[in-house]
């Protein structure tokens, strides 16, 4: 009797497929994307840093146990946003020149104690960030989004005094013209100057 021979499978397209279903996957697959604090870096330079007040630096500590002190004193993150809006937007005395003032002035948007032992001004106020080497960066990055927040809830309220909307909304607008929309511009620019968003990180340190 003659011997059967086992029938064979072409298998060479199987490659060609295995290889369309992964381009397949790559493309639909939603890819997790990191989330960051978006922060300019201050350029080195040769200049002299100009002498500044102690009551207009605002000092945030966090130890190795993760614990937040503001001013020296235990503080819980829940309460950071409301105590750095009431030292920023204290306007307890005469601020630097604003782009369309060649001298100093008074806060007149402020709407804080106007404590002379506090900030002089919103574009004076300094916020100081101080980390030991063994804090969580999760901890860093919530005490950091706090701080975006108060400065946030300070500018949608000035925007939304002068201009009826807020900044978020006005600075979206200002995206969506492709950054070309001149009076958006100079509404973004007097907010953003009104407030500026001045925070300071120290290198971490031992803090106790």
């Amino acid at each position: 009797m003659a011997r059967r021979e086992n029938p064979e499978i072409n298998a060479g397209s199987m490659a060609d497929i295995a290889f369309l279903l992964l381009i397949f996957f790559l493309v639909t697959t939603t890819m997790d994307v990191d989330s960051g604090i978006p922060k300019k870096l201050a350029e080195r330079t040769n200049e002299v840093p100009p002498i500044v007040k102690e009551k207009n630096i605002f000092q945030i500590s966090i130890n190795r146990n993760n614990e937040l002190l503001v001013e020296d004193e235990f503080m819980e993150l829940k309460d950071l946003k409301d105590a750095a809006i009431k030292f920023i937007d204290n306007g307890g005395g005469i601020g630097n020149p604003m782009p369309e003032k060649e001298a100093g002035a008074a806060c007149d948007y402020c709407k804080g104690d106007k404590d002379p032992a506090s900030s002089d001004h919103p574009n004076k106020a300094i916020i100081a960030v101080e980390s030991d080497r063994a804090t969580e960066f999760g901890v860093y990055v919530s005490v950091q989004n706090e701080l975006l927040r108060a400065y946030t809830e300070l500018r949608n309220r000035l925007s939304q005094e002068k201009y009826g909307t807020s900044f978020t909304e006005l600075e979206q607008a200002f995206k969506d013209s492709g950054r070309k929309n001149a009076t958006l511009r100079k509404k973004v620019l007097d907010i953003k100057s009104s407030y500026p968003q001045i925070i300071s990180d120290s290198e971490p340190t031992d803090v106790q």
